[in-house]
């Protein structure tokens, strides 16, 4: 298939795309480079600036390539930069996903994947997570993926869209020594935790102890960055038989921050030292998710998302690339 993969420059995007190219498929990412990196990209790879705002170059886009399908991670992702710029995510990950929705059906274009987040669920009612569950985002990046989610339910009801959206957080490891996870500002507790172990960091900041979690700290469901991507490629797969999809992706399984820092200190060989803070804004006590239902389904498994393994991965890209991609703009 020919596909158009948004955001491909990006952390998950990227390793998707080099599983997509692995598998025989072309591919084209459209990405506005602001937070991706160029030399995460394959060469195989058709690379087009572009932001998905941009209903006109949207346009030449797709009158240009004949695209079968869309695989959609551009997005914002920082839970705590939308607590202070929630108008910022908003604009990005919503109204930009209508632009993109919008111009894919005028071409014709009707298979969609999109990249969601179990942080639809808020504080959820039961652990783990089942895709049922009540949808109550705690904070404006989980409400701006869920609004997303409400359009592509009305997309295909009324235009016939076939959409998979896949429900994840905590995408952690790296797919290969040299591709792995850089952002910049880097907020994820892993890079963190292994920028402090490089020395790169004084320490780890716990934000919050006094959660109702086993050590106080909260707990997260870490899943490997090709778990993430053999599941966006089975949900690809079974649009050609389905017509609306809707997975949690997780191990079932949640470490505390306490938990994963001690891992970390096992892979490296570093003290890591670790600093109690207050609690952050918008973040729930504990996050993990039941992927029992895509296991069923579509057969998917994740392979790789031992935290140790998780970890050890992501280690090993951070040792060789202290300061990441290095091609900042």
């Amino acid at each position: 298939m020919k596909l158009l993969v948004t955001g491909g420059a990006g952390y998950i995007g990227s390793v998707v795309t080099a599983e997509l190219l692995k598998a025989g498929h072309e591919v084209i990412i459209f990405d506005n480079l602001s937070r991706g990196h160029r030399r995460a990209l394959p060469e195989a790879a058709t690379l087009i600036v572009g932001d998905v705002a941009d209903r006109e170059s949207l346009n030449l886009l797709f009158k240009s390539h004949p695209i079968d399908a869309v695989l959609h991670f551009a997005a914002l992702i920082e839970v705590a930069e939308s607590m202070k710029v929630p108008e910022l995510y908003y604009r990005n990950n919503s109204a930009g996903t209508l632009t993109l929705l919008e111009a894919m059906l005028a071409a014709g274009v009707t298979k969609f994947v999109f990249s969601s987040t179990a942080a639809l669920y808020g504080n959820p009612e039961r652990t783990p997570i089942q895709e049922e569950d009540k949808l109550a985002p705690a904070n404006p990046y989980g409400d701006s993926k869920f609004l997303v989610e409400r359009m592509l339910g009305w997309m295909h009801e009324i235009h016939g869209l076939r959409y998979a959206s896949l429900r994840y957080f905590n995408a952690s490891g790296a797919a290969r020594p040299d591709l792995g996870e850089d952002h910049s500002p880097e907020s994820h507790l892993i890079p963190l935790i292994l920028k402090v172990a490089r020395g790169q960091r004084p320490n780890i900041s716990i934000f919050g102890t006094d959660y109702s979690t086993p050590d106080g700290s909260c707990v997260r469901d870490y899943i490997h960055v090709l778990d993430l991507a053999s599941a966006h490629m089975l949900a690809l797969e079974a649009l050609s038989q389905s017509s609306r999809l809707i997975y949690n992706l997780g191990t079932g399984t949640g470490f505390s921050v306490r938990e994963v820092i001690d891992v970390a200190r096992r892979v490296t060989g570093h003290p890591i030292p670790a600093v109690e803070c207050s609690r952050r804004p918008g973040d729930p006590s504990t996050l993990v998710a039941s992927s029992d239902k895509i296991q069923k389904e579509l057969g998917w498994k994740p392979t790789h998302s031992d935290l140790e393994r998780v970890v050890s991965d992501a280690w090993e890209w951070h040792r060789r690339h202290p300061n990441g991609f290095d091609d900042r703009r």
